[in-house]
């Protein structure tokens, strides 16, 4: 606004000055132009006849003494100086703040140009940060998966471990039982055996034996049936 404020005040001045020079011509050329045709026709006239060859002359004379388009030396030098003083007015006020308005201007879209760099750069930081934190929420939900599955095979395996431990323990328990029950089946038929060859022998011999005889007898017997068997 200031710069276009300027301007028009070195417009105003340019008109204020140039007019002096134009009135002031104006107010006496065409006056003297007229005076000159009125010349012409009181010269070229007599009573009622006109000399129309030397009145056509006579315009021409005016024509080239007072020339309508080309201005006068004081126009001229008028002119001039108004020229001058509105370039050294502009020189010295409208320029310096034309080159002010357009360094600030220049200063501003290069703060903007600079302060659009910073967004950017700050939006590409951000978008790195956003990437490598979904690379890493990736990479911890992957270790989270890997660790599962290694704690879900861990388990299988113990279970599996402790499943084979306690069917080995059953069988080892069932083997013991079975052992038991066999030694207290061998027991009952060696102690039934025992009962009925003392019985069967003292019906043959007639006579009672003591018991540890009977009972060296009656081993012997079933040790011997034992390894005929096997």
């Amino acid at each position: 606004m200031r710069i276009r404020r300027l301007f028009l005040v070195a417009l105003l001045g340019v008109g204020a000055v140039a007019a002096v020079p134009t009135a002031a011509h104006a107010s006496g050329g065409p006056a003297e132009l007229f005076e000159c045709v009125e010349k012409a026709i009181e010269v070229n006239s007599d009573g009622e006849k006109v000399d129309y060859v030397g009145f056509e002359q006579s315009l021409e004379d005016c024509k080239k003494a007072k020339s309508l388009v080309t201005p006068a030396l004081p126009e001229i030098i008028w002119g001039g100086l108004a020229f001058l003083i509105v370039l050294v007015a502009l020189m010295k006020f409208a320029f310096p703040a034309l080159k002010k308005g357009l360094k600030a201007r220049e200063d501003k879209i290069r703060e903007d140009l600079e302060a659009a760099s910073r967004a950017r750069e700050e939006a590409e930081a951000e978008s790195a940060q956003y990437r490598s934190a979904i690379g890493d929420a990736r990479s911890e939900a992957n270790t989270i998966l890997e660790e599962a599955r290694a704690d879900a095979e861990r388990v299988r395996r113990d279970v599996v471990a402790r499943a084979e431990s306690e069917a080995a323990e059953i069988r080892e328990r069932a083997q013991e039982d079975i052992r038991l029950a066999q030694e207290r089946a061998m027991a009952d038929l060696r102690a039934q055996v025992a009962d009925l060859s003392i019985g069967l022998a003292e019906k043959v011999v007639e006579r009672n034996l003591d018991a540890d005889t009977q009972r060296a007898l009656i081993d012997s017997y079933i040790d011997s049936v034992g390894s005929g068997s096997r």
